[in-house]
């Protein structure tokens, strides 16, 4: 057989696996979605849980021949660049649902800044410590000081699009309530990313000072650069193209792609991750509400359905619940999963009663900011690429995510109405 026909096999045979992959990982996560909305959960928690299933966790051992053939008999880097290519696309979707405009309600803005620093200093302190003590133990390859800010990082990141869609559900979404919860989490996951940013430049750099400084001031100009210059191109182009009349054009897709892709390429060469560059470009026009719903409504649907179950999947088959095979182990789980509540739930509860919010509105407003699924999946994916948590932390944070995403609903039914927000019927969603 010729050099050319074997290279074509290849490729043939690499693209069915990966096909396969995609038929599976599709199919399965809107038959979990839609079960989660049947339960009463958002579509996203059978999306998260469906995608570990697919994993060693559960897959790989009751049919291991299976797991293999489907996921293990090729190589990974397709589906690895698939899931980095909706990551990076579903971040610049993050970044552009950014809200800001709630902070000029000064009755709501000392709660929502004293909200917003608790939910993110005490979770983060609890980390720390525990990655801290746990790193010898858990990560022992691991560099220590990179451990515990990673593992604190995890612990503070709200998930500001999990959230938004569950106080959709609740119908929260014009309630003062809502207002200071979603203004509070979207501070909160700002800062998040910007400390993500530095942590993960002090963990590629081996602590380097010099470079470490290097790094920051490149993404100090970055930030300069495209906000002073890049923005408002951006937004002439956008008004001077009928993205107004929700028409996204395919000039103006094509030139949002390649600034997507370009700013991606940007961070990567300052020294942090591409996701990054995607974030950035969706706070640039984020003010631009026609132009986002009409993203929304042509790109985000196709990343919703086709990419970001890829990510849940990659994620899932990264996470190994049998790994954790000892009384200690789940010890520790527990533990970590204790202080993740404690830290986010506590903290923003006496945050709030401290700005006078009833107890509870501020049970309400801990558990909302205590919901964590996508944004810490993302944070523990970096984190595990750099090598600075293990298989065990990663799959105990990967179960703190679930958790802390699958008891918000039926706390909020329980809570809820002592607010005086009436509990809407919890219908299906269309997504």
């Amino acid at each position: 057989m010729s050099t050319v026909q074997t290279g074509s096999h290849a490729s043939e045979s690499l693209l069915f696996f990966v096909l396969v992959q995609l038929v599976l990982i599709i199919v399965a996560a809107r038959l979990a979605g839609g079960l989660a909305t049947r339960l009463a959960q958002s579509r996203v928690v059978g999306e998260i849980i469906v995608g570990i299933l697919l994993g060693p966790s559960l897959l790989g051992r009751a049919a291991p021949d299976l797991f293999a053939s489907i996921f293990q008999s090729n190589r990974p880097e397709p589906m690895m660049i698939l899931s980095q290519i909706g990551l990076i696309l579903l971040m610049f979707q993050i970044g552009s649902e950014f809200d800001f405009t709630h902070l000029a309600d000064k009755p709501n803005r000392r709660a929502v800044l004293r909200i917003a620093a608790a939910g993110m200093l005490l979770p983060f302190l609890l980390g720390f410590l525990f990655g801290w003590t746990a790193a010898p133990i858990l990560s022992p390859d691991a560099p220590v000081l990179a451990h515990a800010l990673f593992t604190a990082t995890a612990l503070s990141i709200t998930a500001l699009p999990i959230l938004g869609r569950i106080m959709m559900e609740f119908g929260m979404t014009k309630t003062p309530l809502g207002v200071i919860t979603i203004s509070a989490a979207a501070i909160n996951d700002v800062v998040g990313w910007l400390l993500l940013t530095v942590v993960t430049a002090v963990a590629v750099t081996e602590f380097s000072a010099a470079t470490l400084a290097a790094r920051l001031a490149g993404l100090t100009g970055y930030v300069v650069v495209t906000w002073s210059i890049v923005r408002p191109i951006l937004q002439g182009t956008i008004e001077r193209s009928r993205a107004r009349t929700r028409t996204l054009s395919p000039n103006l897709l094509g030139l949002m792609l390649a600034c997507i892709f370009v700013s991606a390429i940007a961070t990567y060469e300052i020294g942090i991750f591409a996701i990054f560059g995607g974030f950035m470009m969706g706070i640039l026009v984020h003010d631009q509400r026609a132009f986002v719903e009409s993203w929304n409504e042509s790109v985000g649907r196709f990343v919703t359905v086709f990419f970001l179950p890829i990510f849940f999947t990659y994620t899932g088959l990264r996470t190994d619940i049998g790994g954790l095979n000892s009384p200690s182990l789940w010890a520790w789980c527990a533990l970590l999963m204790a202080l993740a509540v404690l830290g986010k739930f506590g903290g923003c509860y006496l945050a709030a009663r401290w700005s006078k919010r009833s107890v509870a509105e501020s049970k309400v407003i801990g558990i909302m900011m205590n919901t964590r699924a996508l944004m810490e999946l993302i944070v523990i994916n970096v984190g595990f690429d750099l090598h600075v948590i293990s298989q065990n932390v990663f799959t105990m944070l990967v179960l703190m995510a679930v958790l802390s995403t699958v008891i918000t609903t039926p706390a909020l039914r329980r809570w809820l109405p002592g607010t005086g927000i009436a509990i809407p019927r919890f219908r299906r969603t269309s997504d």
